[in-house]
Order: structure tokens, then C-alpha cells, then sequence
């Protein structure tokens, strides 16, 4: 996917006012609408500057775009950074994926699950609903957390120029949310006409990478290292879950890879998910004459050879 600079398309400044980029517009529709251009690939050009106006005259698109900085280049191979768009709050002036595949796959990309109108049955007599993506650390759905969030809102001044507005919010996390959940709360969005009230505000839930934990839907998934005797005789070993401590038994002839299922201690829910330990066999280190002693008995003793079913 190649980056877009909007900014270069419309012929502008990064910090163009509104009215800068509708004049910049203006000239390059009269210049390349297909109806009167004699450019040869007028079309396209044209194609190109809509999608350039279409988020650089929007400014929660052009906030959104601004965030991801000044160091690409057009034509470059992009691909957003993770979690680019987090705590940004857009109102429900989103675009479907089926309009957002009208512009390119870089649009699409950033701008196609943006906002939303799903929950706008009453938009005629309350205010927008907004939209935002948060990042939650794993442990806040197996306990339950209050979080004190701050969410950044795109607001133009005086001068036509986009400034980023903060909106705090306190938010109490349910035991049990899991990625992709929507926690909605009430009157926090856009404010209403006169006499109406104000909208929701949507945050739709992430969990940020963990340490040692790994996501998916609503189970989770750990590495277990283990030494070789206990993967070789068996072990019983005490270890800490997101939820406190449990005693797991590594069975005898255990190797890496294996996966031990603890039933119920994933993600919280009517139907919880399940804890995965996936062992990792983790050899001693050879730094001592004895450690050395040790594994060269070892050599000798056992007569192990781990390739022998490669035929070599």
C-alpha cells in the first residue's frame, strides 16, 4: 500500500487553512474535471484530489491524518503504525467500508472503520455520537478497573487551523471486556441543539501488547519455560495467571510446544475463554567445568540422537 501525501496532491502547506485548501481545490477541478480537461489522465488526477479534499477539508480526518507525522514519502510503501489512531475521538461522520473503497487502499486503511452511524437513530434531536479506540492492559478484565482516560478531539480556531482538544473521561472497565467490545457511555458524545440532549460517546476496547500474555477472542495464551528434567520426569510448578497463582503438573515426556489447557481462566465471561501454557524447554547454560561435566555424561548415557528420523 502506497502513502498518500494529501498535502503535496492539493499543492498546499502543512499548516493550510481551511480556506487555503478549498481555494487549492477549486483550481485543480477546474483544471482536471474530465468534462472540460484535455489532461490525458484527468480522471485519475481528479480522483486523486477529491480523496485529498475529502480528508484535508474534514478536520477529525485531517487531525487523524496529521497524527501519523511528517516522515513518509509518496509512493512509499506505508503501513499504518500500530494503534495509530488510539484515544482520538471522531464523531459519527465516519465512512463504511463501502464508501471508503470508493478512494484508494491507503484511505480505506486509515479512514474506513473511522467513526460510524450505527448509533445515530436519533441524530435529529440529540447530539453526534462520538467514537474512540482504547487501549486496556489485559489485567483490567480479569479485576475489574476504573481508568481515567484522556481523549483527543479535533477543533478548528480562529484562524482556520486545526488544534487537538483533550477530553477527560473516567471510565469504569466491567470485569470481563474483551477486545473488540464496546463500552457506551451515555451523554458524553457531541452536544445537542438547544432544549436536546447531548450524545453517546462509543469506546471500543484493545488490549495493549502484554509481556507474557497473548490474546485471542477470549482466550489467552502463555509461555511456560520448563528444564528439561521437568519436562523429561514430570513436574508439578506453581506460577502466576492474570488472576493469581495456580499449581500446574507438567506431564512426564513433555517437549516444547506441548500446550497445557487451564479450563475457565482466560478472558471472564458467562462462558469464560481458557489459560494456554505452551512449554518451552529451556536448557541449562554450559558455563562451568562441572555444568560441562554434567552434559557430556549426558552425551555418553543416553545416546540421544534428535535427527534420526531425518534419515541423516
Amino acid at each position: 500500500m502506497e502513502f498518500k501525501d494529501y498535502y503535496k496532491t492539493l499543492g498546499v502547506s502543512r499548516d493550510a487553512s481551511a480556506e487555503e485548501i478549498k481555494k487549492a481545490f477549486r483550481r485543480l477541478a477546474r483544471k482536471y474535471h474530465p468534462d472540460v480537461s484535455k489532461v490525458a489522465d484527468a480522471e485519475q488526477k481528479m480522483k486523486e484530489v477529491n480523496e485529498a479534499y475529502t480528508v484535508l477539508s474534514d478536520p477529525e480526518k485531517r487531525a487523524a491524518y496529521d497524527q501519523l507525522g511528517h516522515g513518509y514519502q509518496a509512493g512509499r510503501e506505508f503501513r499504518p503504525p500500530p494503534n495509530w489512531d488510539t484515544d482520538f475521538e471522531f464523531s459519527g461522520r465516519g465512512f463504511s467500508g463501502t464508501q471508503a473503497s470508493d478512494f484508494s487502499d491507503f484511505f480505506s486503511e486509515l479512514f474506513g472503520g473511522m467513526g460510524g452511524s450505527a448509533h445515530q437513530a436519533h441524530k435529529h434531536t440529540r447530539g453526534e455520537d462520538h467514537h474512540a479506540k482504547i487501549m486496556l492492559d489485559l489485567e483490567d478484565t480479569y479485576r475489574g478497573a476504573s481508568r481515567r482516560l484522556t481523549l483527543r478531539i479535533p477543533r478548528v480556531d480562529n484562524n482556520g487551523q486545526i488544534k487537538l482538544a483533550e477530553h477527560i473521561i473516567n471510565v469504569r472497565i466491567p470485569k470481563g471486556v474483551h477486545e473488540g467490545q464496546v463500552i457506551r457511555l451515555a451523554g458524553q458524545g457531541g452536544p445537542g441543539m438547544v432544549g436536546t440532549p447531548a450524545g453517546d460517546l462509543f469506546l471500543e476496547v484493545h488490549f495493549n501488547p502484554h509481556a507474557r500474555y497473548r490474546v485471542e477472542k477470549k482466550d489467552v495464551y502463555a509461555a511456560l519455560p520448563v528444564t528439561p528434567w521437568e519436562a523429561a520426569l514430570g513436574a508439578t510448578v506453581t506460577l502466576p495467571v492474570p488472576d493469581g497463582q495456580v499449581e500446574v503438573r507438567i506431564p512426564e515426556g513433555s517437549q516444547t510446544g506441548r500446550k497445557l489447557r487451564l479450563k475457565d481462566r482466560g478472558i471472564p465471561a458467562a462462558t469464560p475463554g481458557d489459560l494456554y501454557l505452551v512449554l518451552e524447554v529451556v536448557l541449562p547454560p554450559a558455563t562451568t567445568p562441572k555444568a560441562k561435566e554434567i552434559y557430556q555424561g549426558m552425551a555418553r548415557e543416553l545416546a540421544f540422537d534428535p535427527r534420526k528420523k531425518m534419515g541423516v
